[in-house]
């Protein structure tokens, strides 16, 4: 989500990702489509600002009591396991569940998968729940394709997102999963083919629960075209790095920049859009 021009900007940039991307989010203005948010303590806030000011509807609803009433009516789940307890791991594995029988694309968030045992086995179950979407780090992608506890700092990676290329392929082509890593550059990956958005700037790494309201837009964009969620995901990543970019234009840190990202990415026009989205080929 931090802009930065290294090798994997090289290839040119597709001419039809203006076009995409501008469509893709004029739609989710119009549908709004109904997100299932079951995330952490830290990032509901930012996480609900994110989807509202994109134009989508979030619903912070996590008590397994609920899920078979409300689950089925969702356009998209998206699942964090940032302050995962063993009393919200039942809830998150059906919503998981009814989302996949009711053919809705759901979204994991591994945050620190690493970091324990617990927390670890936790993500490897939701992985095996097919999400249509996997999200994190450098650090997490590679504990979840090694089924590895370690190499991580908490939530903050210690790796690249360009490091975890082929963790993420791996990954990719094991679970049928499209994976996202945030970085510097993002990466997506369906296993075969590699994209990289190049959007954002290096201050949103400052602001706490960016990486999760990305994986909640992620969510949002899937559910406006799931049959094409590489392209979807790359779109929302690169939307919400244009935002950033925009908002660092006037913030003055990192307090003012999570004010002027989410007004940002509410004021995006299709000039804006088309001019800055940046999204390439890597592989």
């Amino acid at each position: 989500m931090a802009a930065n021009h290294t090798q994997l900007a090289s290839n040119t940039n597709d001419p039809n990702w203006p076009d995409k991307a501008w469509s893709l989010l004029t739609q989710l203005r119009a549908q709004s489509p109904l997100i299932q948010c079951i995330t952490n303590f830290v990032s509901m806030d930012l996480m609900a600002n994110t989807l509202l000011s994109a134009g989508a509807s979030p619903a912070m609803i996590h008590s397994v009591d609920e899920i078979p009433d409300f689950t089925p009516l969702i356009a998209a789940l998206c699942v964090n396991v940032g302050t995962i307890t063993p009393d919200w791991l039942p809830g998150m594995k059906e919503a998981a569940r009814v989302a996949l029988r009711e053919g809705k694309p759901w979204v994991l968030d591994p945050v620190a998968a690493g970091a324990t045992g617990f927390r670890l086995r936790a993500c490897l179950d939701l992985v095996e729940l097919r999400p249509t979407v996997i999200r994190g780090n450098g650090s997490e992608i590679i504990a979840v394709s090694n089924a590895s506890v370690g190499g991580s700092k908490g939530v903050d990676s210690v790796h690249r997102s360009e490091d975890a290329i082929e963790a993420a392929k791996a990954l990719a082509l094991a679970t049928g999963s499209i994976v996202a890593v945030s970085g510097a550059v993002d990466i997506i990956t369906d296993g075969r083919r590699v994209l990289g958005a190049h959007n954002g700037v290096p201050m949103l790494q400052k602001i706490t629960a960016t990486g999760c309201s990305v994986t909640a837009l992620i969510a949002a964009f899937v559910s406006i075209d799931p049959s094409h969620a590489l392209a979807a995901a790359a779109v929302a990543l690169s939307i919400f790095g244009i935002a950033g970019e925009l908002g660092m234009e006037i913030a003055k840190g990192p307090a003012s920049l999570r004010v002027h990202l989410i007004d940002s990415l509410y004021g995006l026009d299709e000039n804006t859009v088309k001019a800055r989205v940046k999204i390439t080929c890597i592989e």
